[in-house]
Parts: structure tokens; sequence; C-alpha cells
């Protein structure tokens, strides 16, 4: 039995990427093999969270490197299955190799010994007016002198072309959104970092986008209550499905769908 009363950035653009991937996910709970890209990511954030508890001038790109062993040992220890993703033991040299340059990559892009961030993995969340629970992490939090504050993601892979940018731009115009209803202000800066290319996209949120994203939030549950209802979870073909972990049980490709599990309440309906 399943409960439908929370919504989280990642499961909100899993929706809109394909509906019935979105139910695997959320409804069924399927288990997903981890990738060495999600893997080395996870590391990647672990060391960077790390990096900002050690003093302003000792944040050096040397230090991050010295982190990223026992960041690894620590992810390993918690979850030792992870190990079945490397094949050979050159995989894990590779995956290193690559961890430490986007680590190098992150020096290349800002300077940690000027910052002093309020807090980093902030967890938020905040419940709108149908009993909807929004909530996430975001990775880092920082507060300037004047009080503007600035919500900072962290992305291991390559900035996306414009066309093919509208999740991360959704996720962080949903925590504009959260940040907002739980303060009343609104943030003054969102700033995406793709480590993989070396590069920083930042916005501005006014407060008509504030509430476009809530707008849109809103029709996603919408169209989610509706799905459940109905028990229509419908897939969504696209290019994306070639890395999709369920294609096997995709009825797009040819194959049958395990049958609903029973969802016991849900928000809004």
């Amino acid at each position: 039995m399943v409960e439908l009363t929370s919504l989280s950035p990642s499961r909100a653009n899993d929706f809109i990427q394909c509906p019935l991937k979105f139910r695997f996910r959320s409804i069924d709970k399927l288990p997903e093999p981890p990738s060495q890209a999600a893997f080395r990511g996870t590391v990647v954030h672990s060391v960077l969270e790390k990096l900002f508890t050690a003093p302003a001038a000792e944040r050096t790109a040397e230090l991050a490197q010295t982190m990223l062993m026992p960041a690894w040992e620590e992810l390993v220890e918690k979850d030792p299955d992870v190990l079945e993703i490397f094949g050979e033991e050159s995989e894990k040299e590779t995956f290193f190799t690559s961890a430490r340059r986007l680590i190098d990559s992150y020096f290349v892009l800002e300077y940690p010994e000027h910052l002093e961030p309020e807090e980093t993995e902030k967890f938020v969340r905040t419940t709108l007016d149908n009993g909807l629970e929004l909530r996430g992490f975001i990775d880092r939090v920082d507060v300037a002198p004047g009080g503007e504050r600035r919500l900072v993601d962290y992305k291991t892979g390559k900035q996306p072309k414009p066309q093919y940018g509208r999740e991360a731009k959704f996720q962080m115009g949903f925590y504009a959104l959260v940040v907002y209803r739980l303060s009343g202000e609104l943030v003054h800066t969102l700033q995406l970092m793709y480590l993989g290319s070396r590069s920083v996209l930042k916005s501005h949120p006014t407060m008509a986008e504030v509430e476009q994203t809530q707008f849109e939030i809103d029709a996603i549950w919408k169209d989610i209550i509706a799905s459940a209802e109905t028990d229509r979870w419908r897939p969504k073909k696209s290019p994306l499905c070639n890395w999709c972990t369920f294609r096997t049980l995709c009825p797009a490709w040819g194959n049958t769908a395990p049958p609903t599990p029973e969802i016991t309440k849900i928000v809004g309906a």
C-alpha cells in the first residue's frame, strides 16, 4: 500500500519525462541498479560538502583531493553492493581519475576560501494549501553580508544545450518556491555549477517566476492524481529510454508492466 503525499523536483521531473517511470519509482518503488556516473556524482558531492567543514583558509584543491578516498570508503561501507558496478579493477582507476578531474573543476569555478555557507545539503520542505508536501535537498545555501540568499547546485555532468536544460531549471525554481514559502523572502540567485564543462549558470528569480513554478507543480500534481485515479500511467518514448532501467517492463517497448500497487491516500484528490 502506497500514499501519494509528497513531491520532490526529481520525482516531478520523472512524471514530466514519463508517467510510467514516475509510477515505477514512486509507487512500485522498484529497485534500480546503481551506475558509475550516479555513484561518481554522489562521491564528488560528498567531497564538496565535507570541504566546507574545514577552516576557510584550508579549503584547497589539495585538501579536497585527500577527501576523495575517505568519501568513497564511507559510501561503500554504507552500501557494499555498489562495488558490483565495477567489472574490472581498471574501471575503478578510470572512476577515480574522472572524480579527481571533477573536483579540480570546482576550484576553477569558485574560491571556497572566500565563502562561508549557511548550510550544505540542506533539507527543505513545505506544505501547499492542498496538503501536498514539497521536499528536497539543496546542495548549498549562501547568504551575503547584505542578507541576499543564493542556492547552489552541483552538477557533475556537462551543461546541456538550452533546449535540454528544463529539468535543472525546474529543480532550482522548485527550491526557490520552497524557500519563499518557508521564509517569505525571494531568493536572490540560483546557481548551477556544471563541473563536467566547467561552467556556471546563474539566474535571479522574480516573483512571477516563483508563482509560475507553483502553477506548474499544481498542474503536475493534478495529472498525477488523474493517473492514479484511472490507473493509467502513460509511457512516453524518447531517446532517454535507452538508459532507462525499467525498459524491460515498459509496454511502449512490447513488454508488460506489473499491476500497480494499491494507493491508499492521495492528497488533494
